[in-house]
């Protein structure tokens, strides 16, 4: 390379991705700050993440430049974020450019004074000006003489701007304010998803359309809590409905699984081709419940694919799992230019050629190829329009999409529908060979405790649903990888990311990152959901030393609910409240269900009131428009229905304890927690828990009881009898 800046020193994939620019770029942090006020110089900062495409081409148009490279370095402190390690900076300065400008994304873009106060920002620039834009370039140029003509106002006016930043982004409790009606929020959640659901293709909005398992989570719960409405009905309707239309969709990766970001169309069909472990551990999670709700080994059946490519190709050897698959990558070993998706589009002619042999039992002359073309959706010309492909990479290409059902595929073609599946098999195995021999897109290797937490309940509740335990194996394996790699026992603390080094070593930060909020909620939400599939006492224990030390480290005494990041980091002007359930749930949303699961296992009732004290801090926004908040919602149908315990007491060996578990397992009840006595009396949860010494097996059998804030049920001892409690 002919240049290399300071990020060389950096392990974050994104960061290195930029080390070769010719731009003097800093990492976020001291020597970067005491430059820009030494030299008194304004800081440009660009966020973005290392499998984001418009970052991509950000860098290729302007920072690979040398003019521009010069005029960034000369005239500003450049500081380069990845918005994955450091989603503290991210969010702040997102903030800003969301209320300034409107609109957000990445690669953000942001102008600082010294003292790091945002004055200008936007996202992604364009090199040189256009019809509709001014070019960055322009941008930089302007900025640097508006800071030598106009400082004072600049300052003046990035002070009120952080002034009305901060009253805008403060999330309290008002006065005496209690929990909102769990009736009120679950109803006007409902309605507005229903008044924004999509009845051909499902989902909850024309195009883009991201997957958001929070909004399907909703309305599993509002389905349990009312069976028997027509409402009822109708959430599990479009929720089922949704799973389907995505899983038949090309955002789902019919040769190599897993699901890629979101879809630039209404119909699911040509996405945005990264994929991300947080869709991955969710969707599974998503897909399990499914499965427990309606019995269709369909939804199993997605569960387990999703499962298999984070298995094959977001797993470290040593346990932990990968952060994402990029969009871009080169068509062929001899490519010069990356292309959006090339790793997973055909033409029919490539199709075709693997796929020549003749189908015996079809109508004379079918060649598998043609009736897999025909399932897939795949046209001679390509089945992309050219609406959704602006910048024609995807031109003559086909995204494989399921666009009839099995019985209808196979009746064109005279087939038996018995026959159907395995011939899509082969053909989809055949595929899979081929796309091996294409160059691979870049792998993004730090691993996030966040993001491994809700992989880790991925495999943990679809290793309890759909009774599989080698995906309770992999959960434990994860497990046992943050706790050595992402927490540093000394302190107690979680740390939020480590990465694959040289020689597929775990390695980690020189000054390592310690962990935020949400790295906290998830972690302990996946420490529960490890338990009640493996029952393995210490995941409980560690679950609830991570609760207390997110208490003292985020907790907000005089507001209520909790803070995104740490108290004392001068760096960082605003301490926010995430209020958002998006791509990913907000932390607090978690931590209310978190600390109710803690309450049930440990007795400190104080956590019931904190998760009381979360939904009144957010209770404006779960009344007006819980549509944002509905994992909130759903946990605020929870918190008023109180959390059954359902305590298993037996043999954790026995054959009739086994059973009374894949009963519990088999039934979708959002408002229940398991626990197994096992009569060890010395273990950690009789130790907790002193009521299960009350608890006994009844004729010697395994006795299931069914308890209310430590109050039980008779004992019962058929699995039926415990469905139908249940």
């Amino acid at each position: 390379p002919l240049h290399t800046n300071r990020l060389i020193e950096e392990k974050s994939p994104y960061l290195l991705q930029h080390a070769h620019n010719p731009v003097d770029w800093y990492p976020w942090g001291q020597e970067a700050f005491d430059k820009a006020k030494r030299e008194n110089k304004p800081i440009f900062l660009s966020v973005g993440y290392s499998t984001c495409h418009w970052c991509h081409v950000m860098e290729e148009e302007s920072f690979k430049n040398k003019e521009i490279g010069e005029i960034m370095s000369k005239n500003f402190v450049c500081i380069k974020v990845d918005r994955e390690e450091q989603p503290d900076v991210d969010k702040v300065y997102m903030t800003f450019v969301q209320a300034t400008s409107g609109g957000g994304g990445w690669p953000m873009s942001v102008w600082l004074t010294p003292d790091l106060k945002p004055f200008v920002g936007g996202t992604y620039f364009p090199p040189e000006d256009g019809v509709n834009r001014v070019g960055f370039r322009t941008v930089l140029l302007r900025i640097a003489e508006q800071w030598k003509e106009n400082r004072d106002a600049l300052l003046e006016n990035s002070q009120k701007i952080l002034e009305a930043l901060l009253h805008r982004s403060e999330i309290r409790v008002q006065g005496q304010e209690s929990p909102p009606s769990s009736k009120l929020v679950m109803a006007t959640c409902f309605q507005q998803l229903s008044s924004y659901y999509d009845e051909n293709y499902g989902g909850f909005s024309e195009s883009p359309k991201f997957p958001t398992p929070v909004n399907l989570n909703f309305l599993f719960t509002y389905w349990a809590l009312h069976r028997t409405t027509p409402e009822g009905s109708q959430a599990l309707q479009m929720a089922l409905h949704t799973l389907k239309m995505m899983a038949h969709g090309g955002i789902h990766d019919h040769v190599c699984q897993g699901f890629h970001r979101y879809s630039t169309d209404q119909r699911w069909h040509v996405p945005h081709f990264e994929k991300m472990l947080y869709d991955q551990g969710q969707l599974a999670a998503t897909y399990s419940r499914a499965f427990q709700i309606s019995g269709d080994e369909f939804f199993a059946d997605v569960a387990k694919d999703i499962l298999l490519y984070v298995s094959r190709d977001l797993s470290d050897q040593a346990g932990g799992f990968y952060s994402a698959e990029d969009a871009d990558s080169y068509p062929t070993t001899t490519s010069r230019e990356k292309r959006e998706g090339a790793f997973c589009v055909w033409t029919a002619e490539e199709i075709r050629a693997l796929l020549t042999d003749s189908v015996e039992g079809a109508t004379e002359g079918t060649t598998l190829g043609d009736i897999f073309m025909h399932h897939y959706g795949v046209k001679e010309t390509g089945n992309v329009s050219p609406m959704m492909d602006p910048h024609q990479e995807l031109k003559g290409k086909n995204v494989l999409i399921v666009r009839c059902s099995p019985e209808l595929t196979a009746a064109q073609f005279g087939l038996d529908p018995g026959r159907l599946g395995a011939l899509l098999w082969e053909g989809r195995r055949r595929l899979s060979r081929a796309r091996a021999q294409r160059p691979r897109p870049h792998l993004d290797t730090k691993m996030l405790a966040a993001w491994n937490g809700l992989m880790i309940s991925g495999f943990a509740q679809a290793g309890a649903a759909l009774a599989e335990q080698q995906y309770v194996s992999r959960a434990v394996q994860a497990a046992a990888f943050v706790r050595k790699h992402l927490f540093d026992p000394n302190s107690g603390r979680l740390l939020r990311s480590c990465y694959r080094g040289k020689d597929s070593m775990v390695e980690q930060s020189t000054v390592p990152i310690q962990g935020f909020l949400e790295d906290y909620a998830f972690v302990i939400q996946a420490l529960f959901d490890l338990y009640e599939a493996s029952l393995e006492q210490d995941w409980l224990e560690w679950a609830l030393q991570l609760q207390h030390m997110q208490d003292q480290l985020f907790w907000d005494p005089k507001g209520f609910a909790y803070f995104s990041s740490e108290a004392g980091d001068p760096s960082l002007l605003l301490r926010l409240k995430d209020d958002q359930d998006g791509a990913e749930p907000a932390a607090n949303s978690v931590t209310v269900t978190n600390l109710l699961r803690a309450a049930c296992y440990s007795g400190h009732m104080e956590w019931v009131e904190k998760a009381g004290q979360i939904l009144a801090a957010f209770s404006e926004k779960l009344q007006k428009i819980p549509i944002t908040l509905p994992e909130m919602a759903r946990a605020t149908a929870v918190f008023h229905h109180t959390l059954k315990q359902v305590v298993i007491c037996g043999d954790p060996q026995g054959e009739d304890t086994k059973e009374m578990l894949r009963c519990v397992h088999s039934v979708f009840s959002p408002n229940k927690v398991l626990m197994l006595a096992d009569g060890n009396n010395t273990g950690f949860l009789y130790r907790q828990l002193p009521f299960l010494e009350s608890l006994e097996r009844k004729d010697g059998k395994a006795t299931a009881y069914l308890c209310s804030n430590f109050t039980c049920s008779l004992p019962v001892t058929s699995p039926q009898e415990l469905r139908g409690m249940l």
